[in-house]
């Protein structure tokens, strides 16, 4: 994100919405300590805002941290930006899958592949890992909301699991009006991912 906003020539007064920021809020910490940006940090769930809001008291970063909760399910962006809100970049990491047998299915797979008896080997809570719809779903209405605030949003990012996203969101956002659509791409060991950014301005 930093390359991006460096490549836009956005250096300062830097705010950025982190959404579903979870229990540790750790993008926004990192954020804060690594480059002094402000956050504000969005989550459907009230345990994990809560217990966020105590990690950023502890640190003494009320200032620079910001947690507002989202009490439609339906809804990304929609009552959670307000009419005065001006963030340079908009950052998540979409739930993959879309259900809980979906996730228990993959997990099994991963387990046997892995050779382990773990009961999950990924964390999160049943927000952050599944939505109606799945990854695609969710990054289609997240994109569609982007049009709503195309004003208060320079960049909307987000990572993508599923290369088989990226081409379908890549056509919608043309319909929407994007200005400029960016793959890029991420290589962890063995796992291969990528992050897709995109803005109206």
């Amino acid at each position: 994100m930093n390359d991006l906003l460096q490549e836009a020539s956005i250096k300062e007064n830097i705010n950025v919405l982190d959404i579903g920021t979870g229990a540790t809020c750790v993008y926004p910490l990192l954020g804060v300590s690594i480059y002094d940006w402000s956050f504000v940090g969005t989550d459907i769930a009230l345990d994990s805002l809560d217990s966020a809001q105590d990690i950023i008291d502890d640190n003494g970063l009320s200032s620079k941290i910001e947690l507002r909760q989202q009490f439609d399910e339906n809804n990304i962006l929609t009552g959670i930006i307000k009419k005065e809100d001006a963030f340079s970049v908009a950052m998540c990491n979409p739930p993959f899958y879309k259900s809980a047998e979906e996730a228990r299915g993959a997990n099994r797979r991963k387990t046997r592949n892995l050779g382990t008896n773990a009961v999950r080997n990924f964390a999160g809570n049943n927000d952050e890992l599944w939505y109606v719809g799945g990854e695609k779903a969710f990054l289609h209405n997240y994109l569609y909301q982007s049009s709503l605030f195309k004003e208060n949003c320079t960049w909307f990012t987000s990572l993508v699991s599923k290369k088989e996203n990226v081409e379908s969101l890549q056509k919608s956002s043309k319909k929407l009006g994007v200005t400029a659509f960016k793959v890029i791409p991420m290589h962890q060991g063995n796992k291969i991912t990528r992050i897709v950014a995109w803005t109206f301005k």
